[in-house]
């Protein structure tokens, strides 16, 4: 209605200057109100309309619930569809409105009054388009929620932008020059007219310009600053959708790619709890084909000494929590150190140092894990356990279906660990190393371990030297011989080892 009613006052203000009134005599009041009639009906059927409008676009809105996408869709179309009635309701009354004020004139200016009635008609409208399309930005997010950012075409920047131009600039000029072209207005008159025009035209210019610029700039470096901080790995963004047009679908658009990094991140974290980071990267980078090499690696098995019997003796939950602070200590030592964490056998671990990620020295910080584990099982004195360390060429890689993978690894060396596991529960310092850790560990590490005795593992036709860790100089002062740095617990009864089981 604004609209409508400042295109009819720059029309009317246009012909006044212009002297237009001065030709219609003195009969000009009757004029006046045979022209009223139509804008005064006019104005009527656009009030009902406005208010049929309300239920028929908003009335999701005012039932306090999310359009379906059919209203959704209908919603997009508004400021089109408001244009076009405007121009719907003009037309009538441009054709009246010229005839009556032509046939008043000694000139009959037809010609004139229609021109420029028809373009304050074109002016209304565009600033109409414009106006209820900024006026429904806070029902955008919602209906792009529903139509999942799809758009319509006479929402688009094309489209804003041609109307902005109709509005700021071509109708302005159309109507200067019919000013100009005017053969029965005055020279002064003219010129007068002229300069109001080019006033209301540079007014309109500004203000439909600023907002089209703000209209696109605004979220541009919204978008910006989002794609940024993406860039950066902070996924704990979202962009407000504020528009129909490409730049809303573009809003939807990124915040559809934060949603699927973040569940691919998400995916990430689970299935790296699940086998492990270097295993999850792996997995994330080669897809679903059966993969593998083979490895010199370092093997190390945790098993936990009596635990059927402490099983039998604890209530689950309280077991369990226990098995989950041992399991905790393992997971930080190996993953300190390089090595990852294959699998959890029960009670058991097993632990791969020098795959899938190559080490250039792997026996050492398993070694160095092996006693960290040791220590802090020790100094928790919940659980006592068995460690066993041995190094071989394995194969290193997924084993399964096309629809279900794991990476393991399979060899002598995980076989020899396993049994050196349960040696190891009957020695003092609760560790066993095969002579082959000791080769090839560092020197600096060697001089932590002391030659244990060669033994007969079941399985295997070859004796096997073992080692065992020396006990610290604090401890050797604190008991006056090679004792324990931290005393284990009292030995168990020999159980069946996890591989065994």
């Amino acid at each position: 209605m604004a609209c409508n009613i400042g295109g009819l006052g720059v029309i009317t203000t246009e012909l006044f200057l212009s002297g237009f009134f001065g030709r219609l005599g003195s009969d000009w009041v009757s004029v006046f109100v045979q022209v009223a009639i139509y804008p005064a009906i006019g104005a009527l059927a656009g009030i009902v309309l406005a208010v049929r409008d309300r239920g028929h676009y908003f009335g999701w809105l005012e039932q306090h619930r999310a359009p379906t996408e059919a209203e959704a869709r209908r919603l997009t179309h508004l400021p089109l569809a408001i244009a076009v009635r405007a121009l719907a309701i003009w037309g009538p009354g441009v054709i009246i409105t010229a005839a009556v004020f032509a046939h008043n004139t000694p000139e009959r200016d037809f010609a004139v009054v229609l021109a420029m009635f028809t373009l304050g008609g074109l002016e209304s409208a565009g600033l109409t388009y414009l106006i209820v399309d900024r006026l429904i930005k806070p029902t955008v997010p919602v209906v792009a929620e529903v139509l999942g950012g799809a758009t319509h075409w006479s929402s688009t920047v094309l489209v804003r932008v041609l109307v902005t131009f109709a509005v700021a600039g071509a109708v302005p000029l159309f109507m200067l020059i019919t000013v100009l072209a005017d053969p029965s207005s005055e020279a002064t008159d003219r010129i007068w007219t002229g300069i109001y025009l080019a006033v209301v035209g540079l007014s309109a210019g500004v203000v439909a310009t600023a907002a089209l610029a703000r209209a696109i700039a605004t979220p541009m470096h919204t978008l910006r600053d989002a794609l940024d901080r993406i860039a950066r790995g902070d996924l704990d963004v979202s962009v407000p959708i504020g528009s129909t047009s490409e730049i809303g679908r573009l809003e939807h658009s990124v915040n559809e790619m934060v949603t699927n990094l973040q569940e691919r991140e998400r995916m990430r974290t689970v299935f790296g709890r699940h086998v492990g980071a270097e295993v999850a990267e792996r997995a994330l980078a080669g897809g679903a084909n059966l993969t593998g090499d083979l490895r010199v690696v370092t093997a190390l098995f945790v098993d936990v000494t009596g635990s059927v019997a402490l099983s039998t003796e604890l209530a689950p939950h309280d077991f369990v929590a226990k098995l989950n602070r041992l399991l905790s200590t393992v997971v930080a030592a190996t993953e300190d150190n390089h090595g990852l964490v294959n699998k959890f056998e029960g009670d058991a671990a097993l632990c791969i140092f020098g795959a899938p990620i190559a080490l250039a020295d792997n026996a050492t910080p398993a070694l160095v894990a092996a006693r960290r584990i040791r220590d802090a099982v020790a100094a928790a004195g919940e659980l006592d356990v068995g460690i066993g360390l041995a190094r071989g060429l394995v194969f290193a890689g997924d084993v399964g279906a096309d629809t279900r993978l794991e990476f393991t690894v399979i060899g002598d060396a995980v076989n020899e660990a396993a049994r050196l596991t349960t040696e190891a529960k009957q020695v003092p310092r609760r560790i066993l190393a095969s002579q082959a850790v000791i080769d090839a560990a560092c020197e600096s590490e060697r001089s932590n371990w002391l030659p244990h005795d060669t033994l007969h593992l079941r399985g295997r036709r070859e004796p096997t030297p073992t080692w065992t860790d020396a006990p610290t100089p604090a401890a050797t002062r604190r008991n006056g011989t090679a004792a324990p740095a931290a005393a284990p617990p009292p030995v168990a009864t020999p159980v069946p080892d996890a591989a065994d089981r």
